[in-house]
């Protein structure tokens, strides 16, 4: 096993939350890992196709920071092909995700997208990515929007921030490099979060990087560059509330290195044979949920069984999720070519 980084030591009774906050980041997450386990049942039973990247044991990532921003419409996210809890926490409905997993005209991308490409723009959801990296110029072009309608055209409104997701791998890639440039240079409203699972497919982290501290890179450009232990949601959330915080008051862009692990393979199609017993065996007790759940039960803001009664209504809601998509109605096949644009040879 490749030596451990050390995770960054956070006090999480130095940090006030309430009760009510403490149950909603607890639900966002259960509802991202029990959407996630149903997924592996339904594609295991031939009702999902192709590929299906799952985010178990990330969910304190994707619901510390986008659980930070608003849910209006001025505040972006962009994802990766590991999209389904991204989509969730932004607010798209488990019904509509699922929906377009079974590939069903009710999904929030009609059925064209299915596992990789989640969108929505109801909802803010800029896409999910199946190439490395391809989300992270179009983040940053969200991004110079907010700051060009804000301050050329003079829209008070508009100071959005975008949280663009990405893995470890696509912090090798060029366009991850020129995008921090170009918004360490603009001072664009944009929270770069890469969600380092330490490997990128089969790859091994500390083997395709030169210095695997990817926040470290963001000194280069004169960013705000933070590294979190990105198995506590309460870690995350506070970098996360001071890199949002910091974007809207015009300061300019903050690259978050969220250490964090997948307890699945890469995709449903990977056996997980590359990664070593010791290494899951170092992460799998770290479990973020687990760690949330006793973070509120010893500040005494709430039950076990309150939070069981959590578990039980967000099953109720997998549930639902799978009836409505089992039930919803195929993608007619007069509808194949909208939305393909080509020019007339």
């Amino acid at each position: 096993m490749v030596q451990e980084r050390t995770l960054p030591v956070f006090d999480a009774q130095s940090v006030n939350i309430s009760r009510d906050e403490g149950l909603m980041l607890y639900e966002d997450m259960v509802l991202g890992r029990y959407f996630e386990d149903k997924c592996a049942e339904m594609y295991y039973r031939g009702k999902m196709f192709g590929f299906v990247h799952l985010y178990n044991g990330q969910e304190a990532v994707s619901t510390g920071v986008i659980r930070s921003m608003r849910r209006d419409d001025t505040d972006y996210v962009s994802s990766t092909y590991r999209d389904h809890v991204h989509a969730l926490s932004a607010g798209v409905p488990a019904r509509e995700v699922m929906a377009e997993l079974f590939g069903k005209e009710t999904g929030c991308s009609k059925g064209r997208g299915g596992s990789m490409h989640m969108f929505s723009a109801e909802h803010r959801l800029l896409g999910g990515y199946a190439f490395v990296a391809e989300g992270i110029p179009v983040a940053t072009g969200a991004a110079f929007q907010s700051k060009y309608r804000r301050e050329a055209l003079g829209d008070e409104s508009s100071d959005g921030v975008t949280a663009c997701f990405f893995g470890d791998g696509a912090a090798n890639n060029g366009q991850f490099f020129e995008c921090l440039n170009m918004a360490a240079l603009w001072k664009l409203p944009i929270l770069y979060v890469v969600e380092n699972n330490k490997w990128a497919i089969g790859m091994a982290h500390e083997r395709a990087t030169s210095d695997p501290m990817i926040y470290k890179k963001a000194h280069a450009f004169g960013m705000a560059g933070v590294e979190v232990d990105g198995m506590d949601v309460l870690a995350v959330r506070e970098v996360a509330k001071e890199a949002v915080a910091r974007a809207r008051a015009g300061e300019g862009p903050t690259l978050i290195e969220a250490l964090t692990y997948r307890f699945r393979g890469h995709s449903l199609a990977d056996p997980d044979e590359l990664r070593s017993k010791e290494e899951k065996e170092y992460w799998f007790p770290r479990d973020p949920i687990k760690k949330l759940a006793a973070d509120l039960i010893d500040r005494t803001l709430a039950t076990a069984e309150e939070l069981k009664e959590i578990e039980n209504k967000i099953q109720a809601v997998i549930d639902d999720a799978v009836d409505f998509a089992e039930k919803s109605p195929e993608p007619d096949p007069s509808e194949l070519y909208r939305f393909i644009y080509a020019e007339d040879e």
